[in-house]
């Protein structure tokens, strides 16, 4: 039987720019009708952006950090931990707290992060997800509100995490 091409991480090739496996599937995220120019255009613009707000408040603070090191930071700080999955036992559903795995805590990362510069308004694409990843990078923004909000749910249900098998 022939072997299957699935997209995974043994296909996918490293961005031009960076040289990161991440920052290429983080560009097919924000990619919309196979348009993925025009996903970099943005990305790389939005990282043109960083790299200039990180200049200027360079002179008031600490020395600043690459717009790589930025977006990975982004990334790391959105990741959930935990989530909470429904099960069903004896009749009712409970919503049980669980682990999650590191695929899944990036792809929630990547869906959070792009929802909420895409929730933004009166702003082009590129600044919209600089800010966003600002905002991450500091522990700000919307983002990390979903994701605080998912470890509340997560602890306030607490009690039924022995149904988690």
């Amino acid at each position: 039987m022939a072997k299957k091409f699935t997209a995974s991480s043994q296909q996918l090739k490293p961005d031009p720019v960076f040289n990161s496996k991440l920052v290429s599937k983080f560009v097919n995220c924000l990619m919309l009708d196979g348009k993925k120019s025009v996903a970099q255009k943005l990305f790389y613009g939005a990282m043109d952006i960083i790299s200039k707000e990180l200049q200027q408040k360079e002179s008031r603070l600490k020395p600043a950090a690459e717009p790589l090191e930025v977006f990975e930071a982004a990334i790391n700080n959105v990741k959930p931990l935990l989530e909470v999955r429904s099960k069903r036992v004896g009749g009712s559903s409970y919503q049980v707290p669980m682990q999650i795995n590191s695929s899944r805590q990036q792809a929630l990362s990547f869906r959070w992060i792009l929802n909420s510069a895409r929730g933004k308004k009166g702003k082009p694409m590129a600044q919209k997800l600089a800010t966003e990843f600002m905002d991450a990078y500091c522990k700000t923004g919307n983002a990390m509100t979903t994701r605080e909000n998912i470890h509340k749910m997560a602890e306030a249900n607490k009690a039924f995490a022995h149904f988690a098998w």
